[in-house]
């Protein structure tokens, strides 16, 4: 058994014993692991990089694309780092496993690639500056100053991407200064994005290569226990308005009920933070999805800003049959706002 085996089915098998604590296991104790403090400040460049003391990170782009061809695409890249124990630690005694999820979605197909890697051992890692982030041959790295100007690879069997990002607005911080609570009972992270990319380069699939354009939204989180124990998964949005504007939301459903919070991003870039249940989102219609009931039509709502919208899965089949399975894809946007997205939604089993 090689080593990419042995972390496959570690994975699999941590995938199995942790879900009842929350998706993933994020709703477990956290143990020795850091805790995100309110009043602390995020610095930059320093905090696109790693943060080992912590249990779970991730490095999540997603790019809403129209291909030469007219069709639409959705892209998904995805850097996740998870700790046995907190610290960094050197070659084979680094505590930190790394996984990574890439997608291409059409209307007509979802095409998805998963690697795991060790760390400590060069196969995988992220750097604050210059900015970097890979596993094998995957990378998001900085073309010019930090997260401004980014070059994006993956691949798959059937698929790969080779993407050029520039961002043309302001980073943003969600929650109090990116101090984002996620239950009633306080759980929470850092959470902050960088919204604002427009995007060029190429698609390829089996019927050959396409050249796209269109925008990306690229979010960091770190936490311990970013949820509650009763917490079992969440249905996050990030939408994007013709006329600049952004809204990005999520429903966390426990046992006691929803919890529901986000942030309304002005078309100059301003930022402001939902009081939490202002945000709401209902289901309206659901597809079989292997063997799941998923929601693919919803719902979206944010009075205080007039918004009323419908959000439309692309290809409502768009499952990520990986380690950790979950519902990622593009969507589009009608109603009181027009515009395109990307949906997640994760403890559906």
């Amino acid at each position: 058994m090689n080593v990419r085996t042995l972390l496959a089915l570690v994975a699999a098998s941590w995938a199995s014993a942790a879900l009842p604590q929350g998706f993933a296991g994020l709703g477990t104790e956290a143990e020795d692991f850091a805790i995100p403090q309110r009043g602390d400040q995020l610095t930059f460049p320093a905090d696109h990089g790693l943060h080992p003391d912590f249990r779970i990170e991730w490095w999540y782009l997603t790019a809403n694309l129209e291909g030469e061809d007219g069709r639409d695409y959705g892209i998904q890249w995805t850097l996740f780092r998870s700790a046995l124990t907190p610290g960094e630690g050197d070659g084979w005694q680094s505590p930190q496993i790394w996984m990574a999820h890439a997608a291409v979605t059409a209307r007509d197909q979802h095409l998805f690639a998963e690697r795991i890697a060790r760390g400590g051992i060069g196969q995988a890692g992220v750097t604050a500056q210059p900015f970097a982030a890979w596993i094998d041959n995957w990378q998001m790295a900085s073309t010019g100053n930090a997260f401004e100007n980014l070059e994006l690879t993956a691949s798959g069997e059937t698929f790969s991407y080779d993407l050029q990002l520039t961002a043309d607005g302001p980073l943003v911080l969600h929650g109090e200064d990116g101090y984002s609570v996620k239950s009633a009972s306080g759980q929470a992270s850092y959470y902050y994005s960088q919204p604002h990319y427009k995007v060029t380069g190429t698609v390829s699939l089996p019927g050959g290569a396409i050249e796209v354009t269109g925008h990306g939204w690229l979010d960091r989180e770190w936490s311990s226990q970013p949820l509650a124990e009763n917490q079992s998964g969440w249905d996050w949005f990030s939408l994007s308005f013709e006329g600049g504007a952004k809204l990005m939301g999520f429903v966390l459903r426990g046992e006691s009920g929803d919890f529901t919070s986000g942030t309304w991003i002005s078309a100059d870039g301003t930022a402001e933070p939902l009081v939490p249940g202002t945000f709401q989102a209902d289901p309206l219609e659901f597809s079989e999805v292997q063997g799941r009931r998923i929601p693919t039509r919803w719902r979206a709502r944010l009075p205080e800003k007039g918004v009323s919208v419908e959000v439309q899965a692309l290809n409502p089949q768009s499952w990520m049959g990986t380690s950790f399975s979950y519902w990622e894809g593009p969507v589009a946007v009608t109603g009181s706002h027009t515009g395109k997205g990307y949906l997640e939604m994760t403890g559906y089993e």
